[in-house]
């Protein structure tokens, strides 16, 4: 049984970082304004898989977190910080007095 728990984990691993590669690839193809059909239905069937290998490792008594090294690359550039502009008076303040 330890043998068929570290295979699922080991396709579970694989099946994760597909996913993600999956997912970048169609983001940027949403981005550049493409069509994605075929790269969601993979995705889809990705997670179908992992659903039933997730089961048949619940199934196998097997509750230990599988961990992943995360590589995320922001696919956005990072904004830069507001400047604080001060707001500036229509009227100058001698004129604003008096009125």
């Amino acid at each position: 049984m330890d043998n068929r728990i570290n295979e699922i984990r080991k396709i579970i691993r694989a099946l994760r970082i597909s996913m993600r590669e999956a997912e970048a690839i169609m983001h940027e193809q949403i981005n550049r304004d493409e069509d994605c059909t075929f790269v969601a239905n993979e995705v889809m069937k990705m997670r179908t898989v992992m659903s039933g290998l997730v089961q048949e490792r619940a199934a196998l008594g097997d509750t230990d977190p599988i961990v992943v090294a995360s590589l995320f690359v922001p696919r956005r550039k990072p904004t830069p910080p507001r400047l604080r502009i001060e707001r500036r008076r229509l009227v100058p303040p001698r004129e604003a007095a008096r009125a």
